[in-house]
């Protein structure tokens, strides 16, 4: 915990002295179908549950003032009590999520405290987000409303219809986006209002606020901000994670 207290010395001089921390919600209420059964937001990394670690971060930020869990209903009592084992104080409640990711991200959204002027969304299973990568997207969303982080696309992408390819996209414009991604709070409950009602097919916060033709400006992303998925992905975390502890 020493480290994240240095790192917060230094995050707690923004760069925009107007910035106020956001509200974030953390969506932890996913199948783990590609787990092979096993619950990833409770699956042991380091020493800690996954969400440990990605609460944790959240917590350490300056730019975060309150942390809403939205997790399966089974899951409640012990994501509550895991809270308090930690002593994550600023946990303000673990509630039922939906249906859909978006469902979910909606029942969040309903507990934010009603001053609050941003609001990060961040996927449970993303342990490795950093203090830093949150100050930068708060600060960010601040000015424009809208942020997210991503990464260049490596490989050559092809968009492929019944087992031939249609289309090279250009790599050099193509971008792997990451969480959390941060927004004004009215702005993305009216984009997935939105999207609920008009019945369209979202793969993140950001596209349903794209789709009512608002900007969402890009902060780079973190090669190691992985979202754990398979085992391989935790076996790699746990590696990321060991290296980053290393002296």
């Amino acid at each position: 915990m020493s480290l994240f207290k240095k790192k917060d010395k230094k995050a707690a001089k923004p760069a925009t002295p107007k910035v106020e921390a956001a509200s974030v919600v953390i969506v932890a209420a996913g199948s783990s179908s590609r787990m092979g059964g096993e619950d990833k937001i409770l699956a042991a990394l380091g020493g800690s549950p996954v969400i440990a670690h990605t609460a944790a971060a959240f917590e350490a930020s300056p730019y975060i003032d309150e942390i809403i869990l939205v997790t399966r209903e089974e899951s409640i009592p012990l994501l509550a009590r895991l809270c308090k084992e930690q002593g994550f104080r600023k946990v303000k409640c673990v509630v039922r999520g939906g249906e859909t990711r978006a469902e979910s991200v909606m029942c969040g959204l309903a507990q934010l405290r009603p001053e609050a002027g941003l609001v990060a969304v961040q996927d449970g299973a993303r342990p490795l987000v950093t203090p830093a990568l949150i100050e930068a997207l708060v600060v960010k969303a601040a000015r424009t409303g809208a942020a997210i982080p991503a990464v260049p696309v490596r490989d050559t992408v092809k968009r492929v219809k019944a087992g031939s390819v249609e289309e090279t996209p250009e790599r050099a414009s193509l971008y792997a986006a990451q969480t959390p991604q941060v927004f004004d709070p009215e702005l993305l409950k009216a984009a997935l209002t939105k999207a609920r009602d008009e019945g369209w097919e979202i793969t993140d916060d950001a596209s349903a606020v794209e789709r009512l033709g608002m900007k969402v400006t890009v902060v780079p992303g973190e090669e190691d901000n992985l979202k754990i998925t398979t085992p391989r992905d935790l076996v790699l975390a746990g590696l990321i994670l060991e290296g980053r502890q290393s002296p």
